[in-house]
Protein backbone atom coordinates (compact mmCIF):
# COMPACT_ATOMS: atom_id res chain seq x y z
CA UNK A 1 0.00 0.00 0.00
CA UNK A 2 1.42 2.95 -0.65
CA UNK A 3 2.20 5.98 1.46
CA UNK A 4 -0.09 8.96 1.20
CA UNK A 5 2.31 12.38 1.08
CA UNK A 6 0.75 15.02 2.12
CA UNK A 7 2.16 18.36 1.01
CA UNK A 8 4.34 21.00 3.32
CA UNK A 9 4.05 24.60 3.10
CA UNK A 10 7.18 26.54 2.39
CA UNK A 11 5.07 29.26 3.91
CA UNK A 12 5.58 27.59 7.41
CA UNK A 13 9.21 27.38 7.17
CA UNK A 14 12.46 29.14 7.34
CA UNK A 15 14.05 28.11 3.98
CA UNK A 16 17.20 28.84 3.15
CA UNK A 17 18.40 28.08 -0.75
CA UNK A 18 21.75 26.83 -2.15
CA UNK A 19 22.42 26.70 -5.36
CA UNK A 20 24.03 23.69 -6.85
CA UNK A 21 24.55 23.72 -10.51
CA UNK A 22 24.23 26.21 -12.79
CA UNK A 23 24.03 25.10 -16.55
CA UNK A 24 24.53 27.40 -19.56
CA UNK A 25 22.18 25.79 -22.44
CA UNK A 26 22.42 26.48 -26.08
CA UNK A 27 20.26 25.60 -28.94
CA UNK A 28 20.89 25.77 -32.38
CA UNK A 29 18.49 27.43 -34.56
CA UNK A 30 18.03 29.13 -37.78
CA UNK A 31 19.18 32.27 -36.36
CA UNK A 32 22.34 31.19 -34.62
CA UNK A 33 22.62 30.43 -31.21
CA UNK A 34 19.99 30.64 -28.43
CA UNK A 35 21.89 30.63 -24.96
CA UNK A 36 20.20 30.38 -22.13
CA UNK A 37 20.66 29.05 -18.03
CA UNK A 38 19.85 25.92 -16.09
CA UNK A 39 19.92 26.06 -12.34
CA UNK A 40 19.88 22.98 -9.56
CA UNK A 41 18.36 24.23 -6.73
CA UNK A 42 17.72 22.37 -3.01
CA UNK A 43 15.62 24.21 -0.55
CA UNK A 44 15.46 23.14 3.21
CA UNK A 45 14.69 24.08 7.10
CA UNK A 46 17.70 22.48 9.09
CA UNK A 47 15.55 23.23 12.59
CA UNK A 48 12.57 21.65 10.73
CA UNK A 49 14.68 18.99 8.92
CA UNK A 50 12.26 19.92 5.79
CA UNK A 51 14.48 20.13 2.07
CA UNK A 52 13.21 19.99 -1.15
CA UNK A 53 14.71 20.32 -5.01
CA UNK A 54 14.55 21.88 -7.86
CA UNK A 55 15.03 22.94 -11.29
CA UNK A 56 14.82 26.70 -13.67
CA UNK A 57 15.61 27.38 -16.49
CA UNK A 58 15.61 30.88 -18.06
CA UNK A 59 17.55 33.54 -20.23
CA UNK A 60 19.49 34.40 -16.83
CA UNK A 61 20.91 33.14 -14.29
CA UNK A 62 18.89 35.35 -11.25
CA UNK A 63 15.71 34.18 -13.55
CA UNK A 64 17.02 30.78 -13.24
CA UNK A 65 17.99 30.48 -9.82
CA UNK A 66 14.56 31.94 -8.87
CA UNK A 67 12.25 29.54 -10.94
CA UNK A 68 14.26 26.57 -9.03
CA UNK A 69 13.63 27.87 -5.38
CA UNK A 70 10.43 28.19 -6.57
CA UNK A 71 10.12 24.79 -7.65
CA UNK A 72 12.16 23.31 -5.05
CA UNK A 73 9.16 24.74 -2.29
CA UNK A 74 6.76 22.88 -4.59
CA UNK A 75 8.54 19.58 -3.98
CA UNK A 76 9.44 19.28 0.38
CA UNK A 77 10.00 16.52 2.13
CA UNK A 78 10.28 15.94 5.54
CA UNK A 79 13.35 13.86 6.99
CA UNK A 80 13.39 11.29 9.82
CA UNK A 81 16.33 11.95 12.01
CA UNK A 82 17.23 10.39 15.67
CA UNK A 83 19.08 13.66 16.96
CA UNK A 84 21.45 15.03 14.59
CA UNK A 85 22.01 11.67 12.37
CA UNK A 86 19.87 9.35 10.00
CA UNK A 87 18.30 6.66 11.88
CA UNK A 88 19.71 3.53 9.80
CA UNK A 89 21.77 2.98 6.44
CA UNK A 90 20.19 3.29 3.73
CA UNK A 91 20.65 2.93 -0.25
CA UNK A 92 19.07 5.79 -2.87
CA UNK A 93 19.01 5.06 -6.44
CA UNK A 94 18.28 6.87 -9.28
CA UNK A 95 19.01 6.16 -13.25
CA UNK A 96 22.55 4.70 -12.60
CA UNK A 97 23.06 7.25 -9.68
CA UNK A 98 23.66 5.51 -6.43
CA UNK A 99 23.96 7.34 -2.77
CA UNK A 100 24.78 5.30 0.65
CA UNK A 101 23.81 7.49 3.72
CA UNK A 102 25.54 5.94 6.60
CA UNK A 103 24.17 7.10 10.17
CA UNK A 104 26.97 8.67 12.04
CA UNK A 105 28.24 9.09 16.05
CA UNK A 106 28.46 12.76 17.44
CA UNK A 107 30.82 15.46 15.92
CA UNK A 108 31.55 13.47 12.84
CA UNK A 109 30.17 15.97 10.57
CA UNK A 110 28.77 15.51 7.02
CA UNK A 111 31.52 13.77 4.94
CA UNK A 112 29.88 14.36 1.56
CA UNK A 113 30.36 15.91 -1.84
CA UNK A 114 28.68 18.43 -3.45
CA UNK A 115 25.46 17.40 -4.37
CA UNK A 116 25.14 15.36 -1.71
CA UNK A 117 26.60 17.78 1.17
CA UNK A 118 23.83 20.45 -0.08
CA UNK A 119 21.31 18.32 0.45
CA UNK A 120 22.54 16.95 3.60
CA UNK A 121 23.24 20.66 5.34
CA UNK A 122 19.68 21.59 3.90
CA UNK A 123 17.83 19.32 5.66
CA UNK A 124 19.61 19.67 9.08
CA UNK A 125 21.61 16.02 9.22
CA UNK A 126 24.55 17.25 11.31
CA UNK A 127 26.46 13.99 11.31
CA UNK A 128 26.31 11.39 8.49
CA UNK A 129 28.71 9.39 6.11
CA UNK A 130 27.69 9.60 2.67
CA UNK A 131 29.04 7.58 -0.96
CA UNK A 132 27.90 8.78 -4.26
CA UNK A 133 28.05 5.66 -6.51
CA UNK A 134 27.77 5.68 -9.62
CA UNK A 135 27.11 8.68 -11.70
CA UNK A 136 28.63 12.22 -10.88
CA UNK A 137 25.72 14.33 -12.89
CA UNK A 138 24.13 16.44 -10.00
CA UNK A 139 20.49 15.88 -11.04
CA UNK A 140 20.57 12.27 -10.45
CA UNK A 141 22.49 12.57 -7.27
CA UNK A 142 20.39 14.84 -5.74
CA UNK A 143 17.35 12.40 -7.14
CA UNK A 144 18.85 9.14 -5.43
CA UNK A 145 19.27 11.29 -2.53
CA UNK A 146 15.76 12.48 -2.16
CA UNK A 147 14.98 8.62 -2.56
CA UNK A 148 17.38 7.49 0.03
CA UNK A 149 15.97 10.31 2.63
CA UNK A 150 12.43 9.03 1.77
CA UNK A 151 13.34 5.46 2.46
CA UNK A 152 14.31 6.57 6.03
CA UNK A 153 11.88 4.49 8.72
CA UNK A 154 11.35 6.23 11.81
CA UNK A 155 11.71 3.67 15.31
CA UNK A 156 7.80 4.59 15.67
CA UNK A 157 6.79 2.57 12.25
CA UNK A 158 8.60 0.17 12.19
CA UNK A 159 7.72 -0.68 16.01
CA UNK A 160 4.34 -0.76 14.45
CA UNK A 161 4.88 -2.48 11.54
CA UNK A 162 6.64 -5.86 13.66
CA UNK A 163 3.72 -5.20 16.63
CA UNK A 164 6.30 -4.30 19.66
CA UNK A 165 6.93 -1.68 21.50
CA UNK A 166 9.33 1.33 20.92
CA UNK A 167 11.13 0.12 24.07
CA UNK A 168 11.56 -3.61 22.58
CA UNK A 169 13.68 -2.37 19.82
Amino acid sequence: MPTVIKKLDAGSYQLKDQVVAINRVTKVVKGGKNLSFAALVVVGDPTAAVVGYGSGKAKEVPQAIRKGIESAKKNLVRVNLTQTTIPHLVLGRYGSGRVLLKPAPEGTGVIAGGAVRAVMTSAGIQNVLTKSIGTTNPHNVIKATFDALKRLKNRDAVAALRGKSVEEL
